[in-house]
C-alpha cells in the first residue's frame, strides 16, 4: 500500500532530503543561477526580466548604414526611424563611412566615431556580425538586426546565426533579430484609453490585423516583433510587459519557441501578475521527430505538450489571427467577473436557441434565472415569450423605454456574470436604440455586455459608431469568437484567483531515492522489467510481489513463496512489450503448470532470439482500472509526465494527458478530468470506485523521478498501473524504462 501522504509528497521529500553535492549553476539569457535557484533537474526557477524601457523609449538612437539616397531600401526605413524618433523624443545619429549627413543630420562615420553612450543601435547592413563585435566597445544597450539569410535559410545560416548569438553575448547588447522588420517602430495611437494589448510576433505581417485594432478604438501599447530571436525572444517580451501597468493583455503569434523554461517562467510571470497571455502557435500537426520505445513515449506528441505547457500556465491558445485580436481585446478590457452565469438576451427565439446551444457546448454556464425574476422581466416581455435564459424580448421592447429596463434587470441579477446580445443583423432604428441602450447599461454596471454584430456590412452607424465608440462594450462578428473569448475570460480569471507558482514549490535538493535509483540506470540501455520495477520501488511506488528466477525448481519455490495464484513473464533488457510474443503466463495455480510455463517461455525466447536475465514469478493483482503513467523527453520542454487509460489497448484509445513538472496535486487531478475515460475511475457497471488518491500519488512521485532523473532516464512506461478500488492503493503490474 502507498500509506496515507495522499497530497503532500513534494513537501514530504523536501523535508527528508540529504545532501548530494552542489548542482552545477545554469546560465539563462547571460545571467548566471546560484543552485538555489534550480530545480532539481537543474533548471531556474526565476528568470530574469530585461529592462526593456530604453528599447521602446530610447533617449539615443545610432542608425547604421542610414541613407538618404533616392531608391535605396535603407532611405525609406531610415525616413521612418528619423519620424519615429521624434516621436519619442530620441536623439538620433546617423552612422555611414561615407557621407557627412544623412537627411540633414549630421554622420559619425563608425559606431566606434560615437562620443556619447547609445540606448539602441539599428543595424541597415547585410551583416551583422561585425557592427556587433564594433558594438562591443561603446555603451550601446541594444541593438536591432534587420538582415535575413539566418536560421531561416538552413544550416549554413544557422551557424551564421550562432556567430552571431555567441557575438551577442559576449558584448552584453540585447539583440532584437535578425530576421526582423520595423514593427516596434510603427506610429501607435496616443488618443485611445484603457488597458492596452502589447503585441509579440515572430512574424511581422502576422501581427498587421493585430495593430490595426487601433483604427476599431482599441489600445495598443507595443510591438515586438521578435524574427529569429538569435537573443531576445518571445518570453524576454512577455516577463517584460507582464510587469507594465498600461498593459491589460499580451497577443503573441509563435511560430517555435526557443526555450521551454524560459516561456514557463515568462507565462508564470504573467499569472502571477493577472495579465493574460493569448497566443497562435503554429504547428499543431508537427509530429515528434523522436523514435520512442514506451507507449507513453509514442502517445505523447511535441504539440500535446505545447498545449498542455500552455494551459498549466493560463496561457490561452487560439487558432485564428481573429480569435486572438478579439480575445485578446476582451481580456484587456473586461473587468473582473462577479459572477459564471451567461445570460443570452435576442429579439427573436430562434437567435436565442442557437447562440445558447453554442454557449453549452463550449461549456459556457447559462443559468436558468430565478422565478421573481423572470416575474420582473414579464413586466416588459409579454409573458407568452420565454425569459428562462436565453431572454427572448420579442423585438418591439428594444424600440423604447422598455429596452433599458430589460438589460438593466438582467444584469441586476447576481448569478449573471455576462450579458451577450447576439444582434444577425441590422433593423433600423430598432437596432439602433438596442446598442445605444447596451452601450449605456455597459458604461452604467462592472459587468461585462457583449454584443454580436452579424451584418456582413459593417458600415452601420450602429455598429460603426455607437458599438466601437464604447470600451466597455465588448463587440464581435460571429458567434464562435464571442463565445471563444468569453470563455477565455471566465477561465483567466478562475486560473488566476489564488494561483500559486508551481515553481515556488519545486523540488530544489535529490531525495533520498535519487542516489538508490542512479545506481539502477545503465546508460544508453533499456532496463529489464525487473531492474526498471526495482526504479520504482526505489520511489516508493508499489509493485507485486515477485521473484526472478533462472530455473523451472526455483520458479516452483518462489512460486510458494509469492502465493498463489501467480503471474509468470519474461524478462530482458530488449524485451518491450512481452504479451505480443506470447511471453506473459496468467492465473498459474500449481506446481505443474509454473514448470510448465517456465519452459514455455525460455522456449519462446530462444527461438526469438531473446536473451533474457530470467523469469519473473509474480503476485497477482486483483482487477482494478487499468492505467499508465509514464516519462518521456521534450526537445523544448525536457521531462514529461504522462498518465491515461492503460492495457493492452493504450495506443488503440489513445487517451492520455500529459504534463511539464514542476507541478503539483491540483495539476495531477486535472490530468484525470481531461481524460475521455475518466468515468472508468468512479466506478461504471457496479464496479466500485478506483483509488484516485492513490493513482496521483503515483504521479506525483514519478514526476518526482523525471525531475531527479532529467540526465539519465530517457523514458518510463508504467502499464498497467492497476489502481485498485478505493482505499486499496495501485500496483504497478509492468514497467520499462529506457536510459539516455
Amino acid at each position: 500500500m502507498l500509506g496515507s501522504t495522499h497530497g503532500t509528497f513534494t513537501t514530504d521529500l523536501r523535508a527528508r532530503v540529504v545532501a548530494c553535492g552542489e548542482s552545477p549553476r545554469t546560465t539563462v539569457h547571460g545571467v548566471t543561477a546560484a543552485p538555489g535557484d534550480q530545480d532539481v533537474s537543474g533548471r531556474p526557477l526565476h528568470a530574469p526580466v530585461p529592462d526593456l524601457d530604453r528599447f521602446f523609449r530610447p533617449e539615443s538612437v545610432a542608425v547604421v548604414g542610414a541613407s538618404d539616397a533616392e531608391g535605396r531600401p535603407n532611405t525609406g526605413i531610415t525616413r521612418q526611424l528619423i519620424a519615429w524618433a521624434e516621436r519619442v523624443g530620441a536623439r538620433l545619429v546617423p552612422v555611414h563611412p561615407t557621407r557627412t549627413s544623412v537627411f540633414g543630420i549630421d554622420c559619425v562615420p563608425s559606431v566606434g566615431a560615437l562620443t556619447e553612450p547609445v540606448d539602441l543601435a539599428v543595424l541597415l547592413v547585410a551583416d551583422p556580425l561585425p557592427v556587433i563585435e564594433q558594438l562591443a566597445e561603446t555603451k550601446v544597450r541594444f541593438a536591432v538586426a534587420f538582415a535575413s539569410g539566418f536560421a531561416e535559410t538552413g544550416e549554413a545560416g544557422a551557424a551564421a546565426q550562432e556567430r552571431l548569438a555567441a557575438a551577442v553575448r559576449r558584448s552584453g547588447i540585447r539583440l532584437l533579430g535578425p530576421n526582423t522588420n520595423l514593427n516596434a517602430f510603427e506610429r501607435f495611437r496616443e488618443d485611445l484609453e484603457g488597458p492596452a494589448v502589447a503585441l509579440i510576433t515572430q512574424s511581422g505581417h502576422q501581427g498587421r490585423p493585430v495593430f490595426t485594432l487601433q483604427e476599431l478604438g482599441v489600445r495598443l501599447s507595443h510591438w515586438a516583433p521578435t524574427g529569429n530571436e538569435a537573443d531576445l525572444e518571445t518570453s524576454d517580451f512577455i516577463s517584460y510587459f507582464a510587469g507594465r501597468p498600461e498593459v491589460g493583455a499580451i497577443a503573441c503569434y509563435v511560430e517555435g519557441l526557443k526555450d521551454g523554461r524560459s516561456f514557463l517562467l515568462a507565462a508564470d510571470r504573467a499569472a502571477r501578475h493577472g495579465v493574460p497571455v493569448v497566443a497562435v502557435k503554429v504547428g499543431r500537426t508537427e509530429t515528434g521527430a523522436r523514435t520512442a520505445a514506451s507507449h507513453t513515449g509514442k502517445l505523447t506528441g511535441a504539440d500535446q505538450v505545447v498545449d498542455a505547457a500552455m494551459r498549466q500556465y493560463g496561457v490561452i491558445r487560439v487558432d485564428g489571427l481573429d480569435q486572438l485580436q478579439d480575445t485578446a481585446t476582451l481580456l484587456a478590457r473586461a473587468r473582473r467577473p462577479h459572477a459564471d452565469g451567461v445570460v443570452v438576451y435576442s429579439i427573436s427565439g430562434g437567435t436565442g436557441a442557437h447562440f445558447a446551444d453554442l454557449a453549452t457546448a463550449a461549456g459556457l454556464a447559462l443559468p436558468t434565472l430565478p422565478a421573481a425574476k423572470q416575474d420582473e422581466l414579464h413586466q416588459w416581455i409579454p409573458e407568452y415569450l420565454s425569459v428562462s435564459n436565453p431572454v427572448d424580448n420579442g423585438g418591439h421592447p428594444v424600440g423604447d423605454w422598455r429596452g433599458r429596463k430589460i438589460i438593466d434587470a438582467i444584469l441586476a441579477d447576481p448569478s449573471v456574470g455576462v450579458l451577450i446580445c447576439p444582434i444577425t443583423g441590422p433593423f433600423p432604428p430598432m437596432s439602433d436604440k438596442l446598442a445605444q441602450d447596451l452601450v449605456e447599461a455597459a458604461e452604467a454596471t462592472d459587468k461585462l455586455v457583449c454584443v454580436v454584430w452579424g451584418s456582413p456590412v459593417g458600415t452601420e452607424d450602429a455598429y460603426r459608431t455607437t458599438l466601437l465608440g464604447s470600451s466597455r462594450v465588448a463587440t464581435f462578428r460571429t458567434f464562435a469568437n464571442c463565445i471563444g473569448a468569453v470563455k477565455a475570460y471566465l477561465d483567466h480569471h478562475r486560473f488566476t484567483t489564488g494561483y500559486r507558482s508551481p515553481f515556488d514549490e519545486a523540488p530544489r535538493t535529490p531525495s533520498p531515492s535519487f542516489r538508490k535509483a542512479q545506481a539502477l540506470m545503465r546508460p544508453g540501455r533499456r532496463l529489464s522489467e525487473h531492474a526498471a520495477k526495482q526504479l520504482l520501488r526505489a520511489y516508493g511506488i508499489r509493485v507485486p510481489r515477485e521473484q526472478l528466477v533462472t530455473s523451472a525448481a526455483a520458479a516452483v519455490r518462489a512460486a510458494g513463496l509469492v502465493g498463489y495464484p501467480v503471474v509468470m513473464k519474461a524478462s530482458g533488457a530488449q524485451l518491450a512489450h512481452k504479451t505480443e510474443l506470447g511471453l506473459v503466463k496468467v492465473g498459474l495455480t500449481s506446481a505443474s503448470q509454473v514448470r510448465d510455463a517456465y519452459r514455455e517461455l525460455t522456449d519462446i525466447a530462444r527461438f526469438e532470439s531473446i536473451d533474457l536475465d530470467g523469469i519473473l514469478v509474480c503476485q497477482m493483482v486483483g482487477r482494478g482500472v487499468e492505467m499508465v503513467v509514464g516519462v518521456t523527453r521534450d526537445e523544448l520542454f525536457g521531462p514529461t509526465v504522462t498518465v491515461g487509460l492503460g492495457g493492452v489497448l493504450v495506443e488503440v484509445l489513445n487517451d492520455t494527458a500529459v504534463r511539464v513538472p514542476p507541478f503539483g496535486e491540483r495539476e495531477a487531478r486535472s490530468m484525470l478530468a481531461e481524460l475521455r475515460g475518466r468515468a472508468l475511475l468512479d466506478g461504471v457497471r457496479g464496479a466500485p470506485p478506483a483509488d484516485v488518491d492513490a493513482l496521483v500519488e503515483v504521479v506525483l512521485r514519478v514526476q518526482r523521478m523525471a525531475l531527479e532523473l532529467d540526465g539519465d532516464l530517457a523514458e518510463l512506461d508504467i502499464n498497467p498501473l492497476m489502481v485498485l478500488p478505493r482505499g486499496q492503493g495501485a500496483v504497478a503490474l509492468d514497467a520499462l524504462a529506457v536510459c539516455r
